[in-house]
């Protein structure tokens, strides 16, 4: 973003000269109250935007006096919603934590879990897609989309004995290719 000043066709207000007259110290400013240069530049930034972007432009007899007010307002503000995002996550860990002995667990599986777990699948999909149509549709019906015995022969239109051969016939396939 342009932070060089309005175009040449329109006067700047006196809060956006004061601004540019100012950078560099309210840089300062903000960096020694947040010991961080990178947010000083970041709430430099959205201070250029606040006031470019108003549509009736504030018109003060201390202008500079005014800037510093609403650049001290807009670091309060964004160190009250940092506050609130860190209580708000404290809350939700304190909810979600799992403590063992004193010590924070992590209920997350480890990564070579995942891929471990990533890879099965994806074996048991290609499994599922090399059975024969009939018995992969009643395998599917019955252990994938959760259909009763019953409800698979119906929208197969076959008997429920044929589906119970089907979904056995495919279990035992499946097993014996999934296994080390």
């Amino acid at each position: 973003m342009n932070t060089s000043g309005p175009s040449k066709d329109e006067e700047p207000s006196a809060l956006l000269r004061a601004y540019f007259e100012k950078r560099t110290n309210l840089v300062r400013f903000f960096a020694a109250r947040t010991g961080s240069l990178e947010a000083a530049e970041d709430l430099a930034q959205d201070l250029y935007l606040k006031l470019s972007t108003r549509e009736d432009p504030l018109e003060t007899w201390a202008p500079v006096a005014l800037l510093y007010r609403i650049a001290t307002n807009l670091m309060l503000d964004r160190a009250r919603a940092a506050q609130r995002s860190a209580n708000r996550d404290a809350g939700w860990r304190m909810v979600a934590r799992t403590d063992l002995g004193g010590a924070e667990i992590d209920d997350a599986p480890a990564a070579d879990e995942v891929i471990v777990s990533r890879q099965r699948l994806s074996q048991l999909i290609d499994a599922v897609a090399e059975l024969p149509p009939q018995m992969g549709r009643a395998f599917r019906l019955h252990k994938l989309e959760g259909l009763s015995q019953i409800q698979t022969a119906q929208v197969m239109g076959v008997s429920v004995k044929a589906v119970e051969k089907h979904v056995s016939v495919a279990l035992r396939t499946l097993i014996r290719k999934l296994q080390p």
